[in-house]
């Protein structure tokens, strides 16, 4: 019979229950944990590797626009299921109530750097940032409005493409936007088209891929279709940073890839500098 008992222990359920969740992040790069408010600090840019994690679309607006000066356009547009596809209304209530949004876009007028801008921002937590018929709509808006009142454009792109649950209705979104652009270039505007992880299908193969200066942020994925569709389709081995910025970069499809922190002073430059003619006529 042994002389002492062992004692046993209980985890302390409480200082469990009292321990506040989300104050760490584990980078999908480099595996690192990075705390949540370094990473609040960079703009959700990984400290240990610079990779940059997903960012919504109010915290992209905040991160672009002076400081005041943005004002949303075309708040109140939301999506009615013109095919009768099941179950799509409560798929959108469902990510309206997830993500705070009425669309996977958000479009506004604002300043970058002192240069008057409309702009579109697309959140990829909305469904994938699909592309449906008032996400386009939304974006053709924000592109007129900068036309009508001589404004340099910005769309931030992020989508998974095309949205199935409308079916042509989306697919026209393509042309749609594409002949807005048309007009806001006869004009003699700037449009800088900005790519983030990810953007694929219809966007990429419409707006995403048209400004005067496309940038894109580091290692984000930018193509149409998915590399293992592609890889199926062609038969053949993809090289290696297939359809990364950096490849995309190197065959031509993009300008300039430019880390979230100075992404903001890189856009003024680039916007007071296109404008800088239009400014000047107006003035005379």
């Amino acid at each position: 019979m042994p002389i002492f008992k062992r004692r046993q222990f209980k985890p302390n359920s409480k200082k469990k229950d009292n321990m506040p969740e989300g104050l760490f992040k584990k980078c999908p790069s480099c595996g690192e944990m990075v705390d949540e408010t370094s990473l609040q600090q960079r703009h959700r840019v990984c400290s240990k590797c610079d990779y940059h994690f997903t960012l919504s679309a109010p915290e992209r607006i905040e991160m672009l626009l002076d400081p005041g000066s943005f004002e949303e356009t075309n708040p109140n547009l939301e999506t009615v299921n013109a095919l009768g596809f099941k179950g799509y209304p409560e798929k959108i209530k469902s990510y309206q109530q997830k993500t705070g949004l009425k669309e996977a876009v958000v479009t506004g007028r604002g300043s970058i750097v002192g240069a008057p801008t409309s702009i579109g921002v697309m959140d990829f937590r909305f469904l994938a940032s699909s592309m449906g018929s008032v996400a386009g709509e939304k974006i053709t808006r924000a592109i007129e409005m900068a036309t009508e009142e001589e404004r340099g454009l910005v769309l931030v792109c992020a989508s998974g493409g095309a949205r199935m649950h409308e079916g042509i209705l989306s697919l026209m979104q393509m042309a749609k936007t594409s002949g807005a652009l048309a007009r806001h270039s006869q004009a003699g505007l700037p449009y800088i088209s900005v790519l983030t992880h990810p953007t694929t299908g219809g966007v990429t193969a419409s707006f995403a891929t048209l400004g005067d200066v496309i940038i894109a942020e580091p290692k984000c994925m930018i193509g149409f279709a998915g590399p293992r569709v592609v890889k199926e389709t062609t038969h053949q081995n993809l090289p290696p940073g297939f359809q990364t910025a950096e490849f995309m970069k190197e065959h031509g499809l993009i300008d300039m890839i430019v880390d979230r922190g100075v992404m903001r002073e890189t856009l003024g430059y680039l916007l007071n500098f296109m404008l800088a003619g239009k400014q000047d006529s107006s003035a005379a």
